[in-house]
């Protein structure tokens, strides 16, 4: 049931409300009005202040108005930079390509061309699997269930759930979706089933352009692709002259404790889509990263107005020059992550007979198996104790544990308290009910 949201001063019903679609999602599950945030906490119009373990979904990696991002946004406004240049050659970019290369690409040995799309993930996702189908002249894609991958067209097609897909099934590109190698059905062989659909002339599936994969997927529920997983599908991809493509839109730029989700196996794909926390501020930004002999676009045959964000711009080079210059940032990560994993251990999944699972600071809480106590119910009375946590999952039977990857450890052990505290509250009220 949907709550209505009153206006505290008035008792009427808000602006959004009454002006703002219904399509609207998160204000329904954190019912109050922002005015400001720093860091790793959110504040509200009335002073209340809230740990925030969303982070924008994965946008905000470094945390609210960081201020060395910050002071090189508003130098750059100041000095009257350009705000707006298509796909223009501007000293904003320049910078942005430098610092990628220099940070991140060549330390890795990775020799990735760049394509700017249009500012959302989906955007990344649809120019990937354009170039897919351009590089090899062929239709369909393979996907897995659970994957999220947006919801315009052509990404919509390679994502799974069929909340988003309800009533346009019919207008989908060509996409064959298997099952993920783990899941809430448990394991499965997809790479068998995978081999035995590409090598049977007669298993009714096309060759595909593509196989698009999360290797850790985020809105599904934060499972995790086995390292032999990744790596034989490489093989495989390679053997049958598909290409690999990896959506680390929400879990690359540092969030599995690495700067990409696929460095773990020791893999290149041949496209990375990359959104979210690129930009390094919550500004809209979005690329593609190509292998060289993939980069066969004609000028302009992938466009969009806001494909040269120069502010994102800006804001990612100021990220990658003070986050990746060396491996401090990722040995802060990975501590942090330690932490988290001992304490869902220690004082959740043994106590409360919940699972969890996850990698570096995307970390699940599946409460499956806790009777009576729903991830919903959590997240709301969490929220009410000043944590803002979201839902994730087939059936939102998962709390997603995202905090920015700057997280104090005060904070980020205050809100993994007051989730426990949540738990127990509910847990009492549950028994006292079913005594009653």
């Amino acid at each position: 049931m949907t709550t209505l949201t009153l206006d505290s001063a008035t008792g009427r019903p808000t602006v959004f409300e009454t002006d703002e679609s219904a399509v609207r999602s998160y204000s329904r599950a954190f019912p109050a009005v922002f005015t400001h945030a720093k860091g790793d906490l959110l504040v509200g119009e009335d002073g209340t202040r809230y740990i925030d373990f969303l982070s924008g979904a994965g946008t905000l990696n470094y945390g609210h108005n960081p201020d060395p991002i910050k002071d090189e946004l508003i130098d750059y406004l100041r000095a009257d930079g350009l705000v707006h240049g298509l796909d223009l050659s501007t000293s904003a970019k320049a910078d942005f390509l430098e610092a990628l290369r220099t940070h991140v690409l060549e330390p890795r040995g990775l020799g990735y061309k760049v394509q700017f799309t249009s500012p959302s993930g989906t955007n990344a996702v649809e120019a990937a699997l354009k170039v897919a189908r351009l590089a090899t002249g062929r239709t369909n894609v393979i996907a897995f269930g659970g994957g999220f991958h947006g919801v315009s067209t052509g990404s919509l097609a390679a994502t799974s759930s069929g909340y988003y897909r309800d009533g346009l099934e019919a207008t989908l590109p060509q996409v064959t979706h298997i099952p993920y190698p783990d899941s809430p059905l448990g394991e499965f062989d997809s790479l068998d089933l995978l081999r035995r659909l590409l090598e049977d002339p007669s298993s009714g599936v096309d060759k595909p352009a593509a196989v698009l994969l999360e290797t850790v997927q985020g809105e599904g529920g934060v499972w995790v692709a086995p390292v032999p997983f990744l790596q034989e599908l490489r093989e495989l991809c390679d053997r049958h002259d598909i290409l690999l493509i990896v959506d680390d839109i929400q879990a690359g730029c540092g969030r599995t404790g690495a700067f990409f989700s696929f460095e773990r196996a020791g893999i290149v794909p041949d496209l990375v889509t990359l959104s979210k926390s690129i930009s390094g501020y919550g500004l809209p930004m979005a690329i593609v990263l190509i292998k060289p002999e993939y980069d066969i676009w004609r000028p302009g045959q992938h466009n969009g107005t806001f494909r040269g964000h120069q502010l994102a711009f800006v804001a990612a080079t100021a990220a990658l020059r003070h986050y990746w210059a060396d491996d401090a940032f990722l040995r802060q990560i990975r501590t942090k992550a330690d932490l988290v994993t001992d304490f869902l251990e220690r004082r959740i999944t043994q106590p409360f007979g919940a699972s969890a699972r996850g990698i570096g600071l995307m970390r699940a809480l599946d409460l499956t198996g806790v009777p009576g106590v729903t991830a919903a119910a959590v997240s709301r009375r969490c929220f009410e104790k000043g944590l803002i946590i979201e839902t994730c999952g087939r059936r939102d039977e998962v709390l997603k544990i995202l905090p920015p990857l700057t997280v104090s450890q005060v904070n980020l052990s205050a809100g993994l308290n007051t989730l426990v505290d949540a738990l127990v509250e509910l847990n009492a009220e549950r028994v006292s009910e079913v005594a009653a």
